[in-house]
């Protein structure tokens, strides 16, 4: 598999027709089948969305005692449908107007802190919590219209911006690990974490990883067409055969306590019972109270819980699209992804939407590298991932059938050729380095791309001002770690408000 991009000293071939012309397919050297096999790539590596965020903020029950929407029941097929809806319609929208392959979905981190500590709150309904995501993406909009989030953007030096893709790069592949269970947290809790179980692959599932992980390897150095594609589909046609013969079953149960170490991560490889066709239930479309958690909690509670989801979509947008920019070789020379405004502003649309569908907070998914990786360029990669979650609303027992161990071998792939980008660093030079290894590192420690990019901007400015080049330090990097430093503060900051 080749990443090579086409040169500027080349000229590149005329397009061959007006899909091509729009998405300018062959002036990136790619090609309309590379498209389709990168979008599909990018589908089955974030599909898991569609199951996991109906367990999420489906399961909870709000502040009045009800579950999202509105039953005393979890409706978790009415949300996983909306959930692809929604992500299919963004991740379109994104291909069309900013022509970057980059696709959308609930987010993950923002969904837990919607559901567990938005709409738990006391007196709390899920429609008044997604009110709260509508008003967090729709402030996050008019900063991208202002050229606020954009300036912010473009004044993180290059350095940094190159450690953001590096650090994402360890993070998915810490991702991929964990979701596989090939790392875990162990049983005696002597340790943060362990290899498989007790120290030991001994599972059917975790060597269906292996599988896919060593095929998807082995492909790639072997430079084959869809080796990421080829890997999830042959570990996902091994895991149905295993499931078949040995019934291995699900690693948890119904509520996600852990009851078969040895079973398979989130979906079980089996034949749906009902078939692989189901009628989307899209109720949740519309339910939510725009200001109704200012009665429940007042308006300093509602503007500290904004004010978190807000930096948290500000930021790990910024990281997600450089990083896909810079495996798919879309960056200027300033390290700016091409098209940032449009890609901002279809992202920040994105937040709003998630809340108007019931299915918190959509944003950028760095599982879209997996789709670079194997080759996508343009936006029709993302027209393609979209598609695929329109029919998943229809398909979702057939999403269902592929287990995390045959899709998380993408991410440990993906994640090496970003990190192959640490070359870019600097390392001598102290006052870049330090900043950009916090950035790197904290990222998987943390579990979270905010965390590691706001500790290497405060670094940045404490070490500029500890040796006297104030002058160095733009104007919006004062104003990020000053956001960052609440961000960081929020819980004691909390506390003294006392909400």
């Amino acid at each position: 598999m080749s990443t090579t991009p086409t040169t500027q000293t080349e000229r590149p071939a005329p397009p061959t027709n007006a899909v091509d012309r729009y998405f300018k397919i062959t002036e990136r050297g790619s090609t309309i089948g590379t498209e389709i096999r990168g979008g599909l790539v990018t589908f089955f590596t974030m599909s898991y969305i569609i199951v996991l965020n109906p367990l999420i903020i489906g399961t909870v029950r709000s502040g009045d005692g009800l579950f999202l929407g509105g039953g005393d029941v979890p409706n978790l097929t009415a949300v996983a449908a909306t959930t692809a809806l929604v992500a299919g319609v963004l991740t379109i929208l994104m291909g069309v107007v900013a022509n970057f392959p980059l696709a959308l979905a609930a987010g993950l981190g923002l969904n837990a802190v919607v559901a567990y500590s938005i709409a738990a709150l006391p007196d709390m309904s899920w429609q008044d919590a997604m009110g709260i995501v509508v008003l967090e993406g729709l402030i996050i909009l008019v900063l991208v219209l202002t050229g606020f989030r954009t300036a912010v953007f473009k004044s993180v030096p290059v350095e940094l911006k190159t450690a953001i893709s590096v650090g994402i790069g360890l993070f998915i592949a810490f991702i991929g690990l964990v979701d596989a269970g090939f790392v875990r947290i162990p049983a005696s809790m002597a340790v943060p974490v362990e290899l498989g179980i007790g120290g030991s692959l001994g599972s059917w599932p975790l060597l269906v990883f292996v599988f896919g992980l060593m095929l998807a390897i082995i492909l790639m150095v072997r430079n084959v067409k869809g080796a990421i594609l080829i890997a999830i589909v042959s570990a996902t046609v091994l895991a149905f055969v295993i499931e078949l013969v040995g019934n291995i079953g699900s690693k948890t149960d119904e509520t996600g306590a852990v009851v078969n170490p040895a079973g398979w991560a989130l979906d079980v490889p089996s034949w749906p019972e009902g078939g692989i066709f189901a009628t989307p239930d899209f109720s949740l479309v519309g339910q939510f109270s725009l200001f109704g958690s200012i009665e429940s909690i007042g308006i300093v509670a509602v503007l500290l819980l904004v004010f978190s989801l807000l930096l948290a979509d500000f930021f790990d947008t910024m990281g997600t699209m450089v990083a896909v920019g810079s495996e798919a070789k879309l960056l200027d020379t300033d390290g700016n992804p091409i098209g940032t405004q449009k890609i901002l502003v279809v992202d920040s649309i994105a937040a709003a939407a998630g809340g108007a569908g019931s299915v918190s907070s959509n944003t950028s998914y760095i599982e879209s590298a997996s789709g670079v990786g194997d080759g996508a360029r343009t936006g029709l990669a993302s027209v393609v991932t979209g598609i695929a979650f329109l029919l998943a609303t229809f398909l979702a027992p057939l999403v269902s059938m592929v287990p995390f161990e045959a899709a998380t071998p993408a991410l440990i792939v993906v994640g090496f050729l970003m990190v192959t980008q640490i070359t870019g660093i600097d390392w001598k030079n102290w006052e870049l380095a330090i900043p950009a290894f916090l950035t790197i590192i904290l990222m998987p420690f943390t579990y979270s791309i905010t965390a590691g990019i706001g500790a290497g901007i405060i670094t940045f400015v404490v070490i500029k001002l500890a040796v006297g080049k104030v002058r160095e330090i733009h104007t919006f990097m004062w104003v990020a770690s000053a956001m960052f430093l609440v961000y960081f503060l929020i819980g004691p900051i909390k506390s003294v408000l006392g909400v």
